[in-house]
């Protein structure tokens, strides 16, 4: 179970957010991670990415284009 989000997990979602042209500028991930991951869109407009804490980073990245769509709509 993964206790705290390291640059593993920050470049992991980069790659997703860097492919689907979101400026950095506009993420917000919290160090702590959380069960379920998750993806919301904060009242300042930013995405925060939660990273889930029971799966593999690697594996919990596949669905994240689809979360970040779910809130961009």
């Amino acid at each position: 179970m993964l206790e705290v989000v390291t640059m593993k997990e920050i470049d992991a979602i980069f790659a997703v957010t860097d492919a689907l042209d979101i400026h950095r500028e506009m993420l917000v991930i919290p160090l702590g991670p959380a069960t379920p991951g998750r993806v919301r869109r904060l009242p300042n407009g930013k995405l925060e990415i939660t990273v889930d804490a029971t799966r593999p980073i690697d594996e919990w990245v596949k669905e994240l284009p689809g979360l970040i769509a779910a809130v961009r709509q």
